[in-house]
């Protein structure tokens, strides 16, 4: 055996990271710095929050660009996303969903959002009228800033929430009420991680989610924004995924 065989079989898979609604890339800038140093190419994937379908197409073509293979990982939103782009695509090893949606096909993530008690976000959007691509008019969805931190980030420093507050990423009420046409999780191995203080994606949605999808699940003590709070927890999940779905 050549020394670039044994690199290839051993090298690590590409994480693919999505982001949410309410967010953007940088907020995996933890767990990015922890996969990184542990040998993993990342690729933060700039999820656009128009349309679950076009927002699934955007990933798509990301995912069919990397060589080698994948362990995608969703946050929020982003892992409705992940769901509806990975299915079919054999590079696809392992998903991750952290504090985020398992849609099954016909599902819509506004809905299962709302299906269990303890949302507290939907009172706390505000709706701004833009001009869709079709010219029509649609509501970009913003959370009011100053109930950002309580509902979103009740755990991430008061300073790193209000800027979080500020630059936060819009969606569409249309994505959010987009049904998904696949579900990837009913094929692929998955991993959940659970967040018990979460306002937005209540804790029984998640493990409801969690359970009928057969994904290896663990809860942590965190708000929804987990990613920026305890970046730890969530990079070694990612890697625990890696390693289980490694050829």
């Amino acid at each position: 055996m050549t020394s670039s065989t044994l690199e290839t079989r051993t090298a690590p898979p590409t994480v693919v990271l999505v982001h949410g609604a309410f967010a953007d890339s940088s907020s995996w800038n933890g767990v990015i710095a922890r996969l990184r140093r542990d040998g993993h190419p990342v690729i933060g994937v700039a999820n656009p929050l128009r349309s679950l379908h076009g927002d699934a197409a955007l990933l798509r073509d990301v995912l069919e660009s990397v060589d080698g293979p994948v362990v995608l990982a969703g946050h929020s939103y982003g892992g409705s996303v992940v769901s509806e782009a990975a299915a079919g695509l054999p590079q696809v090893r392992a998903l991750v969903f952290v504090a985020s949606f398992l849609l099954d096909e016909g599902e819509s993530t506004g809905e299962l959002a709302g299906r269990f008690p303890g949302n507290e976000l939907g009172s706390a959007l505000r709706p701004v009228p833009v001009q869709g691509p079709d010219g029509q008019t649609v509501d970009d969805l913003y959370i009011e800033q100053e109930r950002f931190r309580p509902v979103f980030a009740a755990d991430v420093p008061a300073d790193v929430a209000e800027l979080m507050a500020v630059t936060q990423r819009p969606i569409t009420g249309d994505a959010l009420a987009d049904k998904a046409t696949k579900a990837a999780w009913r094929t692929v191995p998955s991993w959940t991680l659970v967040t018990l203080q979460d306002l937005a994606v209540p804790a029984g949605a998640q493990r409801f989610m969690a359970e009928r999808a057969n994904s290896h699940t663990v809860e942590v003590d965190a708000s929804h924004a987990v990613t920026v709070s305890r970046p730890d927890v969530v990079a070694r999940l990612i890697e625990e995924a890696a390693r289980a779905t490694a050829a």
